[in-house]
């Protein structure tokens, strides 16, 4: 029953979202970041994303980057929905410790059901600053595919700027990960 609601989700979200490549260079994402991308990536956007921009290179089924640029103090982190109305709302705050962070991504990626457990959390320059990677494991509760993730954030000015990229741990993580690990490094923020 959850595959069929999941492939009902896929079919309406494809009636609405829009696809374009994202040709590789130098490009901005949101007002102040801006980052060097190689690879054929594809932008998903439809309606209640926001605020993470979504990328895939594999397809959103499989695997998904999501860019969050610029999220404000006080700032909902997930979109809003019908089901997300009857939960508690995953809000940045400013002041939130690396560990808070990371907790607070936690709560994002597991919403709907799915498993999180955090491998590793440590500093790390981001966006020319001091920032912070971590990577985790996922099991995606629709249809228990066991996922590897790795993100990297930084807070600036009050803003958060984050990277997340998750993908099945065998063959599409390891495939991908060094390729996010270089747009990663190349991220700046003005």
């Amino acid at each position: 029953m959850n595959k069929l609601l999941v492939v009902a989700l896929a079919v309406v979200l494809a009636a609405c979202a829009t696809v374009r490549k994202v040709e590789s260079g130098s490009r901005p994402v949101g007002e102040r970041m801006t980052m060097t991308i190689e690879g054929d990536w594809n932008h998903l956007d439809y309606p209640g994303i926001r605020p993470a921009q979504i990328w895939t290179m594999e397809g959103v089924t499989i695997d998904e980057f999501l860019i969050y640029s610029g999220i404000r103090d006080g700032q909902v982190m997930h979109p809003e929905t019908p089901a997300s109305s009857q939960k508690k709302n995953i809000v940045f705050r400013s002041n939130m410790q690396i560990e808070d962070v990371v907790a607070m991504f936690e709560g994002l990626l597991t919403r709907d059901g799915s498993t999180f457990r955090v491998i590793s959390v440590e500093p790390y320059p981001f966006a020319g600053g001091q920032g912070f990677r971590f990577e985790y494991e996922r099991i995606r509760k629709v249809d228990n595919v066991q996922q590897r993730g790795v993100g990297f954030g930084a807070v600036d000015r009050g803003e958060l700027f984050a990277l997340i990229y998750q993908a099945p741990r065998l063959t599409f993580f390891p495939r991908h990960k060094d390729r996010v690990e270089a747009i990663a490094r190349t991220v700046s923020i003005r």
